[in-house]
């Protein structure tokens, strides 16, 4: 379909912004989501703290120690990079819905595992944590690229970048209460978060799974790797997309330290879970601030600004986490960082979304979330190694420096990135506009 048969700007968005859960469809999936979200962020504070706390009974160093959780990232990030594309054509090619119960259901097994295994000694609850990352690692190249996909099929159009930031908000709104939940449970035996998180994941699978979305797009040429090739060549060529995930990659990967927490609570801020759950939280309670504003009153202008913008805050942030002493400095920058993080996921979101073709949405999702996690996943292991080799307050001070000049790069390398000026195709630079024309050409075909 050609670019003039879209809108050329989004319509203004009423406030108070409740409205869109007048769409049923939306409204359970977003109650899925966080559901799942919450069952996710209580795992990870209790397999945090209780791989660190392992690693330093059994006599490792903080450095070392720290080394441990960032391998826990790089088990769970190597199976999502080699699986991730091929996980977006399958969320083109199939039902999008039933990859993504599948998915969830398969994450409450692990947490079933998790359960079993949670009161024995670290010889035994190490290896199992490193084997629930990795199978969280296989499941989460089918699950981010079904779930990116299948929310623009909820709503109009024109409510998508509101959708998205109510789906973040979502996502935020559980990672504050999570980890807290997460951190309160692990005080009353290992077992107890695990077994909380596994009844949460249950409910959000059954919600999916009763959804009733419109028929997806059909694919014209369903080969796999000819799929794959359309969606890395769409990426390509939309120097607006690669801008975007390409700087979250690159600014994440240097300044990303939540791995770490349970490092700067146990050793550093001298506290327990409870204070770990409070830090994890923090990033949660900005982001989610944040989103709720961004769903009141969208960003509908120099969206590209907005972007650059809030990354190099994030960086400063960053390097204030890393030399604080004090809990309370160190969850007020962890919280700034959410907070300017959740505008570069919103800007990048709405892009991506926007300026994609329903029937390429899954493969371009793939690849962004193969940034997304080489950021996150990858990134955790990038964390473990410079606290192995720098200390752990060096290391994240050195991100954060590097997170402020990437960001500053990257406005050179992908100027039209920075001047653009809304989420619509037609507000874009010409080149960007021109893949947007090329992929429907494709699609049509």
């Amino acid at each position: 379909m050609a670019l003039s048969a879209y809108p050329r700007g989004l319509p203004a968005l009423r406030v108070p912004s409740l409205g869109i859960f007048r769409h049923r469809q939306f409204a359970q999936f977003w109650v899925a989501r966080w559901c799942a979200t919450l069952a996710i962020q209580i795992q990870a504070t209790a397999m945090g703290w209780q791989v660190y706390d392992a690693a330093r009974e059994h006599g490792q160093s903080v450095a070392e120690a720290a080394f441990v959780l960032g391998l826990v990232g790089l088990a769970q990030f190597l199976p999502l990079l080699v699986l991730s594309l091929f996980g977006g054509q399958a969320a083109d090619r199939y039902n999008r819905r039933l990859i993504l119960t599948a998915c969830i259901l398969a994450k409450a097994v692990i947490l079933l595992g998790l359960t079993s295994v949670a009161n024995m000694g670290p010889d035994i609850v190490i290896p199992a944590v490193f084997a629930a990352a990795v199978t969280a690692g296989i499941i989460n190249a089918f699950l981010p690229p079904a779930a990116s996909a299948l929310l623009p099929m909820l709503l109009p159009r024109d409510e998508l970048p509101q959708g998205i930031a109510w789906s973040s908000l979502a996502f935020q709104s559980a990672l504050i209460v999570g980890p807290a939940i997460g951190g309160l449970l692990y005080g009353l035996g290992a077992p107890v978060p695990y077994a909380t998180a596994f009844v949460l994941l249950v409910i959000g699978a059954a919600l999916l799974f009763l959804l009733r979305p419109p028929a997806q797009e059909p694919v014209k040429d369903a080969r796999t790797i000819g799929m794959i090739m359309e969606g890395l060549r769409y990426v390509w060529g939309n120097k607006i997309v690669l801008g975007a995930i390409s700087l979250d990659l690159v600014v994440v990967l240097l300044a990303g330290a939540v791995a770490l927490l349970p490092v700067f609570a146990r050793d550093i801020l001298h506290a327990g879970p409870s204070e770990l759950g409070i830090l994890r939280s923090a990033m949660g309670v900005g982001a989610a601030s944040v989103a709720l504003f961004l769903a009141m009153k969208p960003l509908r202008q120099r969206v590209g600004a907005w972007m650059f913008g809030s990354t190099v805050v994030f960086g400063l942030a960053t390097i204030v986490f890393g030399l604080s002493q004090n809990l309370w400095l160190t969850a007020g920058a962890l919280a700034i960082a959410g907070g300017v993080d959740m505008i570069s996921v919103y800007v990048r979101s709405s892009l991506i979304q926007l300026a994609t073709p329903d029937a390429m949405r899954g493969r371009v999702s793939a690849v962004s979330f193969v940034f997304i996690s080489a950021s996150n996943e990858f990134g955790d292991f990038e964390a473990g190694l410079m606290a192995r080799i720098f200390g752990p307050v060096l290391a994240v001070t050195i991100g954060g420096v590097g997170a402020v000049a990437a960001s500053l790069g990257w406005i050179k390398l992908f100027p039209d990135l920075a001047k653009a000026d809304g989420f619509e195709p037609s507000t874009l630079p010409p080149q960007a506009q021109n893949a947007v024309n090329l992929a429907r050409e494709v699609e049509k075909s």
